[in-house]
């Protein structure tokens, strides 16, 4: 037979509505009473009954996170940081692609936030700072928590000193002896693009070096705008191209690992090449890549337990991780 909320009332010695409130995590539960009662759901291995645990609060203890970002690899790490923080509260997630410069973006989100009542919403670049997004969740009262967001007042979620992270990469470059380096930047609607391009400069300036429009070239996140920045650099007359190129993601620095490939380039001995992130792809490719170790996935379990805490009407932060670089096979001395 199932085990229902009253079995473990009973056997715990509370009330119903005690066990209900401790399964919500909410605040006024003391401790040895909320112990008791975890105690007594663990020896019954009580799982809730979702929708009727809905009806009786109201809420679908659903969060929907929203992303339009071309790198799986981020997204990946990401989605199980929110998916462990989720399952950690007993709330169900759900994923939704999205595309902010299609014709009735928000239109969609108001179509998902009617249809699958989720409690809240996890965003993520550039849905993030989407203003026309931002207004229509004030105006419908959803909370929302960001990762990574450009605008932070206000907000809570989780991110980190991006430009610093870009700093300390580019003098590890410098260290090495590279004075021409190269930056493939991101998607010019990702707050991520812009910090780590304004760390790119900082560096440049600290050291005295006098920055090159050409060895600063777009990108989009993805590996085959990659490949496309890194042979419009490795296609510079010589002299003028880049000892390093230091890519504002891993998935664009792979794709000027295989361009450099495809010049007839060797990495490191030819070109360094570094990225950002330290998604899965920086250790599975040859040579292993040189990035910054931004904790994605820690990220995404903090800004959905800060989301979490809101609802359960809790205050949220706007709380910032810490990075590491993380030197591999990819970079060398300059030659």
């Amino acid at each position: 037979m199932r085990v229902r909320l009253e079995d473990v009332a009973r056997a715990a010695g509370v009330s119903p509505k005690t066990v209900s409130r401790v399964l919500n995590d909410e605040a006024n539960v003391r401790g040895p009473t909320r112990e008791k009662v975890l105690a007594a759901m663990a020896a019954m291995d009580y799982r809730p009954h979702q929708p009727a645990r809905s009806l009786a609060s109201n809420r679908s203890f659903l969060i929907a996170m929203l992303y339009d970002n071309p790198s799986s690899n981020y997204l990946t790490e990401i989605q199980a940081g929110v998916l462990e923080a989720c399952d950690l509260h007993h709330y169900s997630m759900m994923v939704r692609p999205l595309h902010v410069e299609e014709t009735g973006f928000v239109d969609r989100v108001d179509r998902l936030l009617s249809h699958h009542r989720p409690d809240g919403l996890l965003l993520t670049p550039p849905i993030t700072d989407n203003p026309a997004l931002l207004q229509r969740l004030l105006e419908r009262r959803v909370l929302y928590a960001s990762v990574s967001p450009i605008e932070r007042g206000g907000t809570i979620g989780a991110f980190i000193d991006e430009p610093e992270a870009a700093r300390q990469m580019m003098a590890t470059l410098l260290a090495l002896g590279h004075r021409r380096i190269a930056h493939v930047i991101g998607h010019p609607d990702h707050g991520a693009s812009q910090w780590r391009l304004a760390g790119y400069r900082a560096a440049l300036a600290e050291a005295g070096l006098q920055r090159d429009p050409e060895l600063e070239v777009p990108g989009d996140f993805s590996f085959g705008s990659g490949v496309a920045a890194a042979r419009r650099l490795f296609s510079l007359p010589r002299g003028r191209g880049p000892t390093a190129v230091f890519a504002a993601n891993d998935d664009m620095a792979a794709g000027v690992i295989w361009a450099a490939g495809e010049h007839g380039l060797l990495v490191p001995r030819d070109v360094s090449v570094c990225g950002f992130d330290d998604t899965p792809i920086a250790r599975q490719i040859w040579p292993t890549l040189t990035t910054i170790h931004q904790p994605s996935r820690e990220m995404g379990r903090i800004a959905a337990l800060q989301l979490l805490d809101t609802l359960r009407g809790r205050p949220g932060a706007m709380v910032q991780a810490t990075f590491s670089l993380e030197v591999r096979e990819s970079t060398a001395q300059a030659a």
